[in-house]
């Protein structure tokens, strides 16, 4: 298999979903602005989506994808397809009690993570509806994570890299086709999640069922803790809980507190983060997932050379990618928050405090995409104490710069408190690899680094010398002229980049790599 067409294919459907995505957020701040209702939404929305990353899409996956792969290699069929039915019957069962549990405990939940929202009643209320509809996304979505830990540990990478592009058409077509059918408009939003993670999950099952291995879900649960497979699978999952948990805890507290600052906040925040996902998903998660099952691969057959490689090979990619994506992000903020955003009721003083957080959450883009790269290294080796550990020093580390920069920033503070604490996160992981020998810098890395600074500078000339000469709020008026600007000196950026590294003798061919 070549990694760097996997990885192509990977991003390529990613950035489908981010496009999709960011289509869907324009459409959000256009039809709703930034408001108490929208901040109602984004928090209703948060609950469900952080048991998501903590459960299904992070402890589960981080857990279950390298178990997978270990037992694919030892070649006993039976068991490797009875071991998928009982995770799949304990999955569902267990969620199917959490959602039930998630629409009882709304009011609660929803004061937990947005308490500043009992200043305006109708806001606090509409969350607690919203939460109630949403929470069965959980399960829908946690079945998703099954089923593409399958599909990628038969390296078939493009149906759950596309899937969420389904919940992405499933908002644009509420928002668009629903918003004026509820009171307020933007429970149309809260639907559009519900009818997404059903779309996310029928698009796998039939790609599940080509490969012969659609989850058989039994009437039993408690049957499915007796086996000592699927018990070392939870056993294993409890401290990949505890690191998941530390970051999504994090993003909660970060999300009561921004509800307590101007309304609004909680919105601004939501769309820069969206606008910073972009590359994340795009470089980072892309890269995570194709690295993990042939790091466990290599792990297997303890083939410690293929281990290194893999992780070098990948980080040398992360830096590539992330430096100038940074950079971009944070010299074209205003430019960017005003094409995708500046419509109906988004108005310029919502460009200003978005762009500002988007600012702030470039200066950590670097360390979020390479955390991507470095956790598969743990994972894989199925060490999951040392990110636990790492993780929880961040949480406390994040809370302690949030005192200290939210008084000065208001809400861009959060944003770089997340920053400060990813790149921090990456580096102690960095180095907890390298002491146990997982990874050691090939040879190559300074001059690689020179190259790509070198480039960042000839990116960041052009943006410093273009950006300020457009006033890119004043061409509202003209929104085509904007988006053919913006996307010009996108390009531009990005050309000078690559010229760059091209002329200091980098070559794509340096990062072509073939695995078993």
């Amino acid at each position: 298999m070549n990694l760097l067409r996997a990885l192509a294919t990977v991003s390529g459907l990613t950035l489908l979903s981010r496009i999709t995505g960011l289509v869907r957020e324009n459409l959000t701040a256009t039809l709703f602005g930034a408001s108490a209702f929208t901040d109602a939404f984004f928090i209703a929305f948060r609950l469900p989506n952080l048991l998501r990353r903590m459960f299904a899409e992070g402890a589960f996956s981080q857990a279950f994808v390298p178990m997978l792969a270990r037992a694919r290699e030892q070649g006993d069929e039976a068991a490797f397809r009875s071991f998928i039915d009982r995770v799949a019957t304990l999955l569902f069962w267990s969620l199917v009690a959490v959602s039930v549990a998630g629409v009882v405990a709304a009011p609660a939940l929803v004061l937990l993570t947005g308490s500043g929202l009992l200043q305006q009643a109708p806001a606090f209320d509409a969350a607690v509806v919203m939460t109630r509809w949403m929470f069965p996304y959980i399960l829908f979505i946690s079945l998703v994570a099954l089923a593409a830990g399958i599909l990628n540990t038969w390296r078939r990478f493009a149906v759950p890299a596309f899937s969420p592009v389904m919940l992405n058409l499933s908002f644009i077509g509420a928002a668009l086709l629903l918003h004026e059918r509820f009171d307020p408009p933007v429970y149309a939003l809260a639907a559009g999640v519900v009818i997404g993670g059903v779309l996310q999950l029928a698009i796998q099952l039939p790609a599940l069922h080509r490969i012969g291995l659609l989850p058989r879900i039994g009437l039993n649960p408690l049957a499915c803790l007796k086996d000592p497979d699927t018990r070392a699978l939870l056993a294993r999952m409890a401290p990949a809980v505890l690191a998941v948990s530390a970051a999504q805890i994090s993003l909660m507290i970060n999300t009561h507190i921004a509800s307590r600052l101007s309304a609004g906040s909680v919105s601004w925040i939501s769309y820069a983060d969206r606008l910073m996902e972009f590359p994340t998903a795009l470089l980072g998660v892309a890269l995570g997932t194709v690295l993990l099952p042939s790091l466990t691969s290599a792990s297997t057959r303890q083939d410690e050379t293929a281990y290194r490689e893999l992780l070098d090979w990948g980080l040398r990619l992360a830096l590539l990618l992330a430096l100038p994506c940074s950079l971009g992000m944070a010299l074209m903020a205003e430019p960017l928050t005003a094409l995708l955003f500046h419509y109906g009721r988004f108005r310029a003083s919502d460009v200003g405090m978005t762009a500002v957080a988007i600012q702030a959450y470039a200066v950590g883009l670097p360390g979020l995409i390479a955390v991507k790269v470095l956790a598969p290294g743990f994972f894989a080796r199925q060490n999951l104490r040392t990110p636990v550990r790492i993780a929880l020093l961040v949480l406390v580390l994040t809370q302690c710069l949030n005192l200290a920069l939210v008084p000065l920033l208001a809400h861009a503070g959060l944003a770089l408190s997340t920053s400060l604490a990813a790149t921090l996160n990456a580096l102690l992981l960095l180095l907890g690899l390298h002491r146990a020998g997982a990874w050691r810098a090939e040879p190559g890395w300074w001059a690689l680094l020179a190259k790509a600074a070198l480039a960042g500078c000839a990116l960041a000339a052009v943006l410093l010398v273009a950006v300020p000469r457009v006033d890119w709020l004043g061409l509202g008026q003209q929104p085509w002229l904007r988006a053919g600007l913006a996307l010009g000196l996108v390009a531009a950026a990005g050309l000078a980049y690559l010229i760059t590294l091209l002329a200091c003798g980098l070559r794509p061919r340096q990062f072509l790599r073939r695995e078993a």
